[in-house]
C-alpha cells in the first residue's frame, strides 16, 4: 500500500519512511502537492530497465519496415489486430 506523506514528515521521520519504502512506494507532497517517490533501490533499477532506446524509422531499410507491417499479435490478442490502421497504398 503506497503512503503519502509531508516533506517535513520525511524530513522528521526519514528512517521509518525509508524502511517502509523498500516494501511500497513512498510519495512525497510538497505544499499539498506530489512532487516526488521515495522507493526501493530495487524499484529503481527495475525502472530504468524499461526505458526504451528510440531509432528512427527513417534510418530502417525497406525490409525492416516490411517485417514491422506483416506483423500481427499472437494468440488471444487478435482483437488488438483491429487497432492496427490498414496499409495506405
Amino acid at each position: 500500500m503506497t503512503t503519502t506523506v509531508t516533506a517535513a514528515a520525511i524530513s522528521k521521520y526519514f528512517g521509518a519512511y525509508q524502511d517502509a519504502a523498500v516494501h511500497d512506494p513512498v510519495i512525497i507532497t510538497n505544499n499539498g502537492r506530489r512532487r516526488t517517490v521515495l522507493l526501493a533501490y530495487e524499484d529503481f533499477v527495475r525502472l530504468s530497465k524499461r526505458d526504451r532506446r528510440v531509432d528512427m524509422t527513417a534510418e530502417l531499410s525497406a525490409e525492416e519496415i516490411a517485417a514491422v507491417e506483416a506483423v500481427e499479435m499472437g494468440p488471444g490478442l487478435d482483437h488488438l489486430n483491429g487497432e492496427i490502421p490498414p496499409a495506405k497504398v
